[in-house]
């Protein structure tokens, strides 16, 4: 494209040499070409009145010159000076006109300027003839340009069986007329009451805006308008104007992952606006707004072309003009993830069960593609990808993985599992405080005893915890166009803390991506990176994995908390692993908990699956299974 300036800043223009030709009437030639010169700066520089000035009828040059920059809206002219011939007192130069179109490619054309001499000497005398075809040689009296912007066809997000995720869809935009307001407290009332949006929001926006106005106040797909209708439609005031959005097959379809598309705010056209290019996208442009369809916007949107037509200044007329450019758009490229329709559709009714904020993430073991992100309404969608959270007792996954790396302790070990125990004057007791004895360490595993894992932990060398977690993945800073948070793991924690890290708790923080990547570890034993779009370069190394000896003894002992461990209500759902958590966090007394349930499942209508889900505030890991029991149910 063509530098962008503003309408302040003058353009460059560059004057191209042409063969001296011998000047008439003794007039110079060096005169004309700078008195087109002159015309073509100040235009292309923004003044309009100046360039006006120097034709020889600066009222009607100057509407010509305001009219043609209301047809190219923010356009940016650059000229190029050509060969000039002069004759009996007139004089015609030819130039190149190259507009910079805002949000569509450039437009060229060559063009001419015709000039007569006057009164003066020099340049002075030399006056740009006030007619259309000063600004495009097909444009006649009484007609002006119309320029319109096509927009390609948006490119499909699409599942891992290549089937497109995103698909025009009716919505409903449920507002306010501001000119048809009776009663404003009622109106916002009433709207409130239906679509959960504060009143005093409503109320503030219709009083700002002017009468007449359209006040959006919240946009719903057709379905869920239907349902609140009869709370709406005979509100006065109250308006509902139809439109097509392309959207996802649900509200909470993957949201976190794919994002979502809309109409281009002024955060991203000024993120999107380059000093050399302009602005790449106009109001009103369907852009991605977040996840992967803003990541890949780029790609997704192609780019757009336009067309510019002669029409008539009198509307009346009716005069369908006549199309003098045109540049098609070019569509843009498909963009494949490795989701799995069934599967997410799966994992969203499976997190709908549950009230409070819930979180699923699927990935496949061995390949680290992400297979299904869902939320529920209670829940930020984002954070299934990106939040940190303690981990809880499924954190003994690692810490498994770090005592059996390091031989301190076997699966069938005696170990002890008292009620408590203390460390550093601090007391860590086992959920209400249950006391096994001495048991063989596969049994305290199955039933999460916190006291065995912080007695066994402290044994480990500092930094064994963190090369344990490090090996499947955590801490790694993945390249992912949608962030995922891989979590923390501290090398260096002595006494209380490293105690506390042994059982999720202390300084360790996960998201539920990261342990759905650990559990898919475990089960492939190659862990690898996470994948969020298909054939895309790796966002990291893999990581190296603890060893086959280490995940032969580990996996017997996550099957046993499905067969008599902490989460029997699977047992019944397939070859299940895995391990329940509960994380507490804040300050209440007792403190409130996470709830979390991290495995995998061999087998089954969709192969081999990982996963981890998280219940924020679910006091404890049983609501996390009776979700995954849901889950795997759907599944089937």
């Amino acid at each position: 494209m063509a530098a962008r300036r503003t309408a302040v800043l003058g353009s460059v223009l560059t004057l191209l040499s042409a063969p001296v030709l011998a000047a008439c009437s003794g007039s110079s030639e060096d005169d004309v070409r700078a008195a087109a010169q002159a015309f073509l700066d100040d235009w292309a520089g923004g003044d309009a009145a100046a360039a006006a000035d120097a034709t020889t009828d600066p009222a009607a040059a100057t509407a010509l010159l305001e009219q043609t920059a209301a047809d190219l809206p923010g356009a940016a002219l650059s000229a190029e000076l050509g060969a000039v011939t002069v004759e009996d007192g007139t004089a015609t130069a030819a130039w190149t006109a190259t507009w910079d179109l805002q949000a569509a490619p450039d437009w060229t054309y060559d063009a001419t300027l015709e000039l007569r001499e006057g009164e003066g000497d020099g340049a002075e005398a030399w006056q740009v003839v006030a007619e259309p075809a000063l600004v495009h040689p097909e444009l006649g009296e009484g007609q002006r340009l119309q320029l319109t912007r096509a927009l390609p066809e948006r490119a499909a997000v699409t599942d891992a069986a290549g089937q497109p995720l995103f698909t025009p869809t009716e919505v409903v935009n449920v507002g306010v007329d501001t000119g048809q307001v009776t009663d404003l407290p009622a109106l916002a009332a009433g709207l409130s009451a239906a679509t959960g949006i504060p009143a005093e929001d409503i109320t503030a926006d219709v009083q700002a805006a002017p009468p007449g106005q359209f006040v959006p106040v919240i946009t719903l797909r057709r379905p869920d308008f239907e349902a609140i209708r009869a709370q709406v439609f005979d509100l006065p005031g109250a308006v509902f104007p139809t439109d097509t959005r392309l959207l996802a097959p649900s509200p909470r379809f993957a949201s976190a992952l794919l994002g979502r598309v809309g109409a281009a705010t002024a955060e991203v056209i000024e993120e999107t606006t380059t000093e050399e290019a302009g602005p790449a996208y106009a109001a009103g442009d369907q852009v991605g707004l977040s996840g992967l369809q803003r990541a890949f916007q780029e790609q997704l949107t192609g780019t757009p072309g336009f067309t510019v037509s002669v029409v008539s200044t009198d509307e009346a007329t009716g005069d369908p003009g006549r199309e003098v450019a045109a540049v098609a758009p070019v569509a843009g490229q498909p963009l494949q993830t490795p989701l799995v329709r069934p599967l997410q559709e799966a994992a969203d009714a499976a997190v709908a069960t549950e009230a409070r904020a819930t979180h699923l993430v699927v990935v496949r073991p061995g390949t680290g593609e992400v297979l299904a992100v869902a939320s529920n309404e209670a829940a930020v969608p984002a954070n299934a990808l990106s939040g940190q959270y303690p981990p809880g007792s499924s954190m003994k996954t690692i810490s498994a993985t770090a005592l059996l790396s390091t031989g301190t302790v076997a699966p069938d070990a005696p170990v002890a599992c008292p009620g408590t125990t203390v460390v550093e004057g601090r007391e860590f007791e086992n959920q209400d405080q249950f006391d096994l004895g001495t048991v063989p360490f596969t049994e305290a595993f199955a039933q999460s005893c916190n006291t065995t894992f912080i007695q066994e932990g402290l044994e480990l060398p500092d930094d064994a915890l963190a090369a344990a977690a490090a090996s499947y993945g955590v801490g790694t800073e993945w390249q992912l166009p949608v962030g995922v948070f891989s979590g923390s793991v501290p090398s260096d924690s002595t006494g209380t803390t490293k105690a506390a890290n042994a059982i999720g708790q202390g300084q360790v923080l996960m998201s539920p991506a990261q342990m759905a990547l650990v559990a898919a570890g475990i089960a492939s034993g190659t862990p690898a990176a996470p994948v969020e779009v298909v054939g895309a370069e790796p966002a990291g190394p893999a990581p190296a994995g603890p060893g086959q000896a280490v995940l032969d003894q580990l996996r017997p002992m996550m099957r046993q908390v499905v067969l008599s461990g902490t989460a029997t209500a699977l047992a019944d759902r397939g070859e299940v692993y895995g391990k329940t958590g509960t994380a507490e966090y804040g300050t209440n007394t007792p403190p409130d908990s996470h709830g979390w349930f991290v495995g995998y499942r061999l087998g089954g209508a969709q192969g081999d699956i990982a996963f981890a889900v998280l219940v924020e505030g679910g006091q404890s890991s049983s609501a996390a299974v009776a979700v995954t029991d849901a889950f795997l149910g759907a599944v089937g």
